[in-house]
């Protein structure tokens, strides 16, 4: 118990706002967000890091974007088809891990 309490008195900082984001291949289906970052850095695949995050700003995944995660493969969940502002995109979630995303307030 004191350690929660302790955890509640902490002043809120980049650590405490980095908690509010998780990358988009994690989030559920229906998951509705904006785009805070692009890191394609501790992503793997066939593709380089920087040609990840050059794909991903020409398909329009930008700072401040919306997002919503409108369906998934039967199979792992994979690909996902995601609406980011007036597109849908398919991805594969691992291509998606690249893509930070902070959860919209609903209740605004």
């Amino acid at each position: 118990m004191p350690d929660t309490i302790a955890a509640d008195l902490l002043p809120p900082g980049p650590a405490s706002q980095d908690r509010a984001s998780l990358p988009l291949g994690k989030a559920p289906l229906r998951f509705r967000g904006r785009i805070r970052a692009l890191d394609a850095s501790a992503v793997g695949g066939s593709l380089a890091s920087d040609e990840l995050e050059r794909r991903l700003l020409e398909m329009g995944f930008v700072e401040g974007a919306t997002v919503e995660i409108r369906h998934q493969g039967l199979f792992r969940r994979d690909p996902i088809a995601v609406r980011v502002d007036a597109s849908t995109i398919a991805l594969r979630r691992r291509e998606a891990n690249a893509v930070l995303v902070e959860p919209l307030d609903e209740a605004a």
